[in-house]
């Protein structure tokens, strides 16, 4: 299954470019907003999950975050985005790997998710991400998936969809929710996608 995930992403990278994939944003604001809601310094250390080819890290860099990494499943994904931030790539520390797959020994002040966490759709996928989350996050988290009036499907894949209810449910063992917030992502074909946001304070 892992394998075929990976294929399905490499496939996706390799051959699209980011105004060919629904979820490309120009500038993620409500995950800027998230961040900086958090007043943490500019050392906070911040990972994106599935970040794949998002310009996030772009911002991120831009701000003076000092302590970024991205995952994501994808080799491709990540190849791209370093290719488009030249030498600042270096500053930045890179990971391919499946998210439950994932085992570290860092830990983060801030865990961000946009769009990866709704592609987990068995419980044993749920319960090793939030596991990880646990054991890892020793700040915040911040989740962005489809909302109930979102779709169900995406890049073929089925998908999960949530509400602020059943992501607090996930998170709420270890975390309390701070807030939620829906918001309509249009792509760039001119769809419009739901999206439901929840931030998370470690308890």
């Amino acid at each position: 299954m892992e394998d075929a995930n990976k294929k399905h992403w490499e496939h996706v990278y390799e051959t699209k470019n980011p105004d060919q994939v629904s979820w490309t944003q120009e500038k993620p604001q409500t995950s800027l907003d998230f961040i900086r809601s958090f007043g943490l310094g500019k050392e906070a250390r911040i990972i994106d999950i599935g970040g794949g080819d998002s310009h996030l890290v772009d911002f991120l860099l831009d701000e003076g975050y000092r302590n970024i990494t991205v995952l994501d499943i994808s080799e491709k994904a990540l190849e791209k985005a370093k290719a488009r931030l030249g030498s600042e790539a270096e500053k930045v520390k890179w990971i391919v790997s499946d998210i439950t797959e994932f085992e570290t020994d860092e830990t983060y002040d801030i865990w961000h998710d946009r769009a990866a966490f709704h592609f987990l759709t068995t419980p044993e996928q749920v319960s090793k991400y939030t596991n990880t989350t646990e054991k890892n996050v020793k700040g915040f988290i911040i989740i962005g998936t489809f909302s109930k009036n979102g779709p169900i499907k995406c890049s073929g894949l089925n998908i999960q969809q949530y509400d602020g209810e059943s992501l607090s449910a996930n998170f709420g063992a270890g975390f309390e929710k701070i807030k939620c917030l829906t918001e309509n992502h249009t792509t760039p074909f001119g769809t419009v996608q739901n999206f439901v946001f929840c931030s998370f304070k470690k308890i």
